[in-house]
Order: structure tokens, then sequence, then C-alpha cells
């Protein structure tokens, strides 16, 4: 089989040809259809010490089981978590990562709607987003943002706001439903919010909020919040991971996961496909993802 691999810090990432892992203990090994590609990932790839595998976000069709699986059998579709090489043609998951792909929706679909979906879900839900309430989401067209912009309204937020790295984003932000959209540059970002959705930091996000407003990180790049802005509004900080809740609380994770599903099949939430890509043009994946140039979720298709 293939899969993409890189030998040094920062890269660069080649293909090159491997024996197809044997699934163990509570595994499943899954023919890839569609890989997300994500910005942990890529940063990764820039900043860890050593090489890593690929991982992440996969879809595809369990092809062989290891001892011990009971929820899957060969020939089933299924999206999850990948820790090891997932770019690569098969891959191995973990039984207690995947989750089924239901009948009216293709491989791309979940892989670019259920992990980032989740995120954006679980975000909103440890903000304890109220109806009427308003929220600002960072990073509003990446493959999170661009969902938790839609939930939020889905849930009644009052007001959604997303913030974004350039003006061009501005219209695909709007027509997810956001009200207003702001670039990170602005000298003010407007009313201060009730809840913020946070995948950035900086030192903007405190005054962002309103008073006894929540903020919830789910990643950051960097940034400082002042213990003496929370203290005098009443402000709160979250710190928010999905595979503490897939881990430890897999009964949200299934709840959460079929809303999601529910809310696709309706139509109420739409996940957006920037772009697709071989998987030997991962590099190029990785360069629109590292450019933030992407308007939603960036896959590669092998």
């Amino acid at each position: 089989m293939r899969r993409v691999r890189y030998e040094s810090r920062g890269g660069p990432l080649f293909l090159e040809e491997s024996g197809i892992p044997e699934p163990g203990p509570g595994q499943l090994l899954v023919r890839c259809a569609a890989i997300g590609v994500t910005l942990p990932v890529v940063r990764k790839v820039r900043e860890a010490a050593e090489p890593i595998a690929l991982g992440g976000e996969l879809a595809g069709e369990v092809v062989a089981t290891g001892p011990g699986v009971t929820r899957f059998r060969s020939g089933d579709r299924v999206t999850g978590l990948c820790f090891g090489h997932g770019y690569a043609d098969y891959a191995v998951l973990q039984e207690a990562m995947a989750s089924p792909v239901p009948a009216g929706a293709g491989a791309v679909d979940a892989v670019a709607l259920v992990r980032s979906g989740l995120v954006a879900l679980g975000a909103l839900a440890s903000a304890r987003l109220a109806p009427g309430e308003s929220v600002l989401v960072t990073a509003a067209a990446s493959g999170v943002g661009h969902l938790a912009v839609q939930l939020a309204r889905e849930r009644g937020a009052g007001r959604v706001v997303g913030a974004v790295s350039a003006p061009g984003k501005a219209e695909f932000v709007r027509s997810l439903g956001a009200d207003d959209c702001i670039q990170y540059s602005d000298d003010s970002w407007g009313d201060p919010v009730d809840c913020v959705v946070d995948a950035v930091g900086g030192d903007l996000l405190t005054p962002a909020l309103a008073a006894h407003g929540r903020l919830v990180a789910y990643s950051s790049g960097g940034g400082t919040l002042r213990a003496y802005d929370l203290l005098v509004g009443a402000k709160s900080v979250i710190g928010f991971q999905m595979a503490l809740i897939a881990s430890g609380r897999p009964e949200l994770y299934e709840e959460w996961r079929r809303e999601l599903w529910r809310l696709f099949h309706e139509g109420a939430v739409r996940p957006v496909v920037h772009a697709r890509f071989p998987l030997e043009e991962a590099a190029r994946a990785h360069t629109v993802i590292e450019s933030r140039a992407n308007l939603g979720k960036v896959v590669l298709c092998p």
C-alpha cells in the first residue's frame, strides 16, 4: 500500500510503499476513502522534534477486525480518529474511536462532519450557550469553525459573529449564518459577546467577552489571558478536548454524534469541503491549511 511520511522536522512529505498493517486486539483495519487534514497535524510536522506518524480523521470501509472487536465487521463503513499512520491506503482504528457512517452519507461527508462537528458541538456545550445569547467563533472559516457557526445558530444563538484572518472569508462565513464577520486586525470587535469558541488565542479575546462571559478554548495559537480581566468581569475560561470526552464519557460522545448526523440529514448543518487532494499531493493540502487559505475542510482521497 501507499502511505505518506517524512524524515525530518518540517518535511518534505513523500509517498512510500509499505506493507498493509494487521489489526491488533480491539482494532479495525480500514480501507481509507477520505482523510481529513487538520491544523494540529500540520503544526506537528513543522514543530515536533522528531517525525510523527501522520494520523487524524479518516473514513472508509472495514476490511478486517482484530480480536475482541464486537461492534463492527468487514464491509461496514466507519469514520474515526487514527493515532498511527492515517495518510495511507489502509489504516488501523481503535474500535473505541470509530463510529458508523449512516446510509445517505459519503466518506468525505463523514470526515468533514464528524470529528470537526463533535469538537464544535462540544465546545458550544461547554460554553453553556443559552438561547438568545451571542457567540464569537474564531477561525470561523476553518474545518471546526464553519460548523461551529452553523451549530451556534441551530442551538438558538441570538447573534453569531465570525472572526477570520482575511476579508475574502467574510462572505463565506456569513453564508453559513453569521450575523457579523470581523478580522483579527480590526481595531474594534464590536459589542462584547456572551460566549467565545476559540481556536486562535491572543490578547483580544478577554475584552471580547461580556460580563459573566465564557471562553472555550479547543485549540490555541498562543497568547495570554490576564487573570485580572477575568476577575473584574466574572468571566470564565474553559479548556475543551474531545479525546477526554471520547474516552471518559462515551455516552455523551455518542449522543453528540447522533445529533450531528440528524442535523446533517435534516439539512440544518452543511459541512463544506474546500478542496480534495490525491494522497500523493498531501504536501499541497498541508500548504493550504498552513496558509489559512481554506474555507471549510481539506480532504485527502486515496
